[in-house]
């Protein structure tokens, strides 16, 4: 089976928390028992770490709510009618000719599942009102980020409660737990 790719971006106004190496292994371990639980198998999810200022301009430009938030998620795969699909269909070579023998453009390409947007001031806070671990916080809403990228939601309560079960199962098997 093949893994998603974890590609994580740095914000410059992220300062609250330094971000480990051993905890990037985490969130790729993450990334990996959510794709496996729900059939993602090829895939890049790019995640940035902000502070409240930028996730509260995010938040009101994107959703029109003007206030911070702990998560959002962009995902690539929800096709408006005026927005184009692009179809990587090809000959075997891109642009550049640069490809593996035998190996098409499309399986060259790794497609974007989407963009997560994790405030750390807020993880910060969150993980203080549950008596967790930073950690796990951010390992929480980094699987619900996911989640929602693949069109999981909770606007109902049976919507939250399958969820919500299903994060707390991934957190279990990567041993985050409360």
């Amino acid at each position: 089976m093949a893994s998603v790719d974890l590609t994580l971006a740095w914000s410059s106004e992220q300062e609250e928390k330094e971000i480990a190496p051993a905890f990037i292994e985490k969130l790729e371990e993450l990334l990996k028992l959510a794709g496996e639980l729900e059939g993602v198998t090829e895939g890049e999810v790019a995640l940035t770490f902000v502070d409240d200022e930028t996730i509260q301009d995010l938040n009101k430009q994107y959703r029109n709510l003007d206030k911070p938030t702990d998560v959002l998620s962009f995902a690539m795969s929800e096709f408006g009618d005026d927005e184009i699909q692009i179809n990587y269909e090809d000959d075997g070579e891109d642009a550049d000719g640069e490809l593996a023998e035998g190996e098409t453009v499309s399986e060259a390409f790794i497609e974007p599942l989407g963009d997560i947007i994790i405030s750390v001031p807020r993880a910060i806070a969150q993980a203080e009102d549950y008596g967790h671990s930073v950690e796990r916080e951010l390992g929480f809403l980094f699987v619900h980020g996911f989640l929602h990228l693949i069109g999981y939601d909770h606007q109902s309560e049976e919507e939250e409660k399958v969820m919500f079960a299903k994060q707390e199962d991934i957190l279990q098997k990567a041993g985050l737990t409360r």
